[in-house]
């Protein structure tokens, strides 16, 4: 039986309205349906998926997304970054450092991963599928697929806004991050393996001629086999390929990088650490989570310094 028709005005706050039809933004919306209709159906014909709704509040008290909107009702919908505390909570709690990524967020996967964070992520990943592993191993869906996140069986997940993996790392730190998860340098970049130790003769055969020379401590992925090595040449070399109001980004209140640089700070980075790199992306990335708050080692194989050998 086809219900009657009704009408409720609703409205987006802050970064939702980036998720609206332009002439939906910033205003006011009446909207048209046949009751009865639930409150996640009737955001989600506005195009705004339930992933990225933290708080719905209708004639000012909160709901779920269960409630079933009544002509004349007045419904407030609001992101993560709008609510300080949430009186009623949509869904559990996010599973913390795992995520599942669609397939063409293949570089953003690879570095959440450089941070050691457990990415699943394929080239060959259909929505079905990927929306099933978010719900069987509990991870955080990332997508910028709007219909993907829709899909009822999706718990947690978010619509990934930018396009640059430079700003998306960020912007997914800034929601999703945990500083017990934050382990840089301890997964694969390639295929999510978590890295053990290895000694050099277990992995001499595939080594360059001057990283064998010059290292003796290495990472390896037992299951695709690539081979990991720390770099050496902390600051000095750091200082020598960025700017320095990027080397000077610290945690503890000392100079910071312009916010285009940094769109969404992660304060709780601390420490050093240093990685092997030889192109432009690693600076980049460098800049991202400098800005972040953690300072980072490069090591570039151009123009290696003269070392002796012992």
């Amino acid at each position: 039986m086809i219900g009657a028709m009704a009408a409720a005005t609703f409205r987006f706050y802050a970064e939702l309205n980036g998720l609206l039809p332009r002439q939906w933004r910033q205003r006011d919306i009446l909207h048209s349906f046949r009751a009865p209709a639930s409150v996640k159906d009737r955001i989600e014909a506005h195009g705004v998926p339930h992933t990225d709704v933290e708080l719905i509040q209708v004639n000012g008290e909160p709901v779920d997304f269960g409630y079933g909107v009544r002509d004349g009702d007045r419904v407030s919908v609001y992101p993560f970054m709008a609510v300080v505390e949430n009186p009623r909570p949509l869904r559990p709690p996010y599973p913390r450092g795992r995520f599942v990524l669609d397939q063409h967020l293949g570089r953003l996967a690879a570095y959440l991963r450089l941070l050691g964070l457990d990415c699943v992520h394929r080239t060959d990943f259909p929505d079905e599928e990927v929306a099933q592993v978010s719900v069987d191993e509990h991870r955080v869906l990332l997508s910028r697929d709007k219909r993907l996140l829709m899909r009822r069986a999706v718990v947690h997940g978010a619509f990934v806004r930018a396009t640059d993996p430079m700003e998306q790392v960020p912007e997914v730190l800034h929601r999703f991050g945990s500083p017990e998860t934050i382990a840089p340098f301890s997964r694969c970049m390639t295929c999510n393996g978590v890295l053990r130790s290895a000694d050099r003769e277990q992995v001499e055969d595939r080594l360059l001629p001057d990283t064998r020379a010059y290292y003796r401590e290495f990472r390896e992925c037992p299951d695709c086999r690539r081979v990991f090595w720390e770099g050496s040449h902390g600051l000095r070399r750091l200082r020598a390929a960025l700017p320095p109001r990027i080397t000077s980004a610290r945690a503890d209140g000392g100079e910071r990088l312009p916010s285009r640089l940094a769109p969404a700070p992660c304060p709780y980075l601390t420490g050093t650490f240093a990685f092997s790199s030889s192109n432009q992306f690693w600076i980049r990335l460098m800049r991202v989570i400098s800005a972040a708050g953690r300072r980072l080692v490069l090591v570039s194989r151009k123009r290696w310094p003269s070392r002796s050998r012992s």
